[in-house]
């Protein structure tokens, strides 16, 4: 049998579980697997500037596509706190990364000693496991284990702590031996589809709820299909959009308080059943359950058993991977198709594209500063269907996903429950990393640009290029608006005038010359008209420079965008009467 360090098996196991990328920085209690992997030669190594940027690029790597796992690496001590809040955030939207952190040695695990700390205790509410490898032996079987609990049920992070002398002791492993975990994947029962599809012929105007897990599942051409044999639309959440591309003639709107259409909350509140598959019934998605649920009947489908009922008791709850219920539902309605005509739904149907076509909010504003709608209408008209979105939270994500388009899975990339500052722009380059080929386009408000800023560098240095949109109204928005019902404007202003900038008029940071100094491309427009000339000179720079490419875009100061606290009483602030232009992309439907 050969002999290796416990730290090169790890290795070789990555590369034997489909890894072939790492972000992270190296350090004195974590550098005999950075050894391990200089030696083995196949990995290739991102290195980050910050350990909590590091595990948004692990999150944002694997959420590009269906097999990928993100892999985070960091030192002992603070590496393993930096990386709780991509931990907590992979958790909450059911994405499966792997942070590897160095540790003390086991003997001085209680010692206190120099940036010792019992990491996994703190990690483990945001992981599906969090251990220290307390003997060399345990590492294979340790490593096999984390990615079949990654991978299985609900999808999510894993964290191993490896302590130094547990890196460097030798153990008998053959890599060549080594086989993976098989997966369980529930599935429902031909029962349980034969009960889903009597719900939807008993059904007048029926809706489907398509969830993130249909994502994860890899799932979407399947959940398109059933839509169309039934004839029913669907209604994506947050972190299911793309799932049925916008422009699809079943694809009925987003519903929700803050990233809806107002389009998909009146469908959604017309409907009599609603089919939720892999999704969460997030309280963004729902708002209060009494309107949610009025006149209406459930089915819920989920990876997840402890997830049916969490929210509310549906009528019918089905554990099973979507995927799989998916391919069960569609057997049985070839079944029933063979038999006769499913149930016509063509007057529902049109009923919701009458919304879709009527129900928009305005983007062709020429105002001066710019209102942050146009600079969506312009994103929709400068980026084709291709494109890759990268955004986290705040009123810019708010408002790209009431205008913006998308057209296939993983080309919405969010942190959908989570939301933290700073998270999109290294979740882009994990992104760009995944698929070098595509055109990666992020979205933040200033506040969300600042956290995290420094791993522009990241991209300037290893040539990952992607398109960085900051929409600079240099306040913190969402806060400042949900702040409105207590009478206050507090400690949300980020605006100052700036002694090497004064040009920006108070609007504070120069983040042309930040994102300059940290060696990427950067462009600034104050006026409607420029937006969509620096967004294609932006594409250009792309290429020839190979680096990320910054475009910020002065907004007026305050926005109040559409949001409520119910479906039923969202707020519009903008007048919706005789809208002119209300998203050029969404000007024609599929038929």
């Amino acid at each position: 049998m050969p002999r290796m360090t416990a730290a090169r098996a790890a290795v070789e196991i990555l590369r034997r579980e489909g890894v072939t990328h790492l972000f992270g920085l190296p350090g004195a209690a974590i550098n005999p697997f950075y050894a391990a992997v200089r030696a083995q030669g196949e990995l290739r190594h991102v290195l980050a500037r910050h350990v909590e940027g590091a595990s948004h690029m692990a999150e944002g790597y694997t959420r590009a596509a269906p097999d990928n796992i993100g892999v985070c690496v960091g030192t002992s001590g603070p590496a393993g706190t930096d990386m709780i809040t991509g931990l907590y955030s992979a958790s909450a939207d059911s994405i499966p990364i792997l942070c590897i952190t160095g540790q003390a040695p086991v003997a001085k695990l209680h010692k206190e000693d120099f940036q010792a700390i019992d990491v996994p205790a703190i990690a483990g509410p945001v992981t599906k496991l969090a251990v220290t490898v307390l003997e060399a032996a345990q590492v294979p079987g340790t490593f096999q284990k984390a990615f079949q609990l990654m991978r299985s049920g609900r999808p999510g992070p894993v964290l191993l702590d490896l302590p130094l002398d547990v890196q460097l002791t030798e153990i008998d492993f053959d890599p060549d031996l080594y086989t993976p975990l098989p997966v369980a994947t529930p599935r429902a029962s031909v029962a349980q589809a034969e009960k889903v599809l009597e719900m939807l012929a008993a059904a007048e105007r029926p809706l489907i709820v398509a969830g993130g897990g249909i994502v994860n599942a890899d799932a979407a051409d399947l959940l398109v299909e059933f839509a169309e044999l039934h004839g029913v639309p669907v209604v994506p959440t947050l972190m299911g959009w793309g799932t049925i591309p916008d422009d699809h003639r079943l694809m009925a709107g987003m519903v929700g308080l803050q990233t809806s259409h107002r389009y998909g909350n009146e469908t959604l509140l017309a409907s009599d059943l609603v089919v939720g598959i892999g999704n969460r019934w997030a309280n963004r998605h729902t708002g209060g359950l009494d309107v949610y649920r009025a006149g209406r009947k459930f089915v819920h489908i989920d990876v997840e058993p402890t997830q049916i009922g969490r929210v509310f008791a549906p009528d019918l709850g089905i554990v099973s991977d979507a995927k799989a219920a998916l391919e069960t539902l569609i057997h049985v309605t070839r079944q029933r198709v063979a038999e006769g005509p499913l149930p016509d739904r063509s007057e529902w149907t049109a009923a919701c594209r009458e919304r879709k076509r009527t129900l928009q909010r305005r983007t062709d504003f020429d105002d001066i500063p710019v209102k942050p709608q146009r600079v969506y209408q312009e994103m929709n008209t400068a980026f084709g269907p291709d494109v890759r979105y990268v955004s986290t939270i705040g009123l810019s994500q708010i408002q790209a996903a009431q205008m913006l388009h998308v057209y296939r899975p993983r080309h919405w990339i969010n942190a959908g429950q989570a939301g933290p500052l700073g998270w999109t722009g290294p979740a882009a380059l994990g992104v760009a990393v995944a698929d070098p080929e595509a055109t990666v386009v992020a979205l933040s408000g200033d506040y969300d640009f600042q956290f995290l800023i420094e791993e522009l560098a990241v991209g300037a240095q290893f040539n990952v290029p992607y398109i960085h949109v900051v929409v600079n109204n240099a306040y913190l928005g969402l806060i400042r608006q949900a702040q409105r019902g207590l009478d206050m404007d507090y400690c949300v202003q980020l605006s100052f005038d700036n002694i090497n900038t004064p040009e920006l008029g108070g609007y504070g940071v120069d983040h042309v010359k930040v994102a300059e100094g940290l060696g990427c491309k950067a462009l600034r427009v104050t006026e409607p008209d420029g937006i969509l000339p620096a967004l294609e000179e932006a594409k250009k720079l792309l290429v020839e420079y190979e680096v990320p490419v910054v475009v910020e875009v002065i907004l007026e100061r305050v926005t109040n965008v559409a949001m409520g606290t119910e479906i039923d009483n969202v707020v519009e602030f903008d007048e919706l009467t005789d809208v002119a232009n209300p998203i050029p992309t969404a000007s024609g439907l599929r038929d």
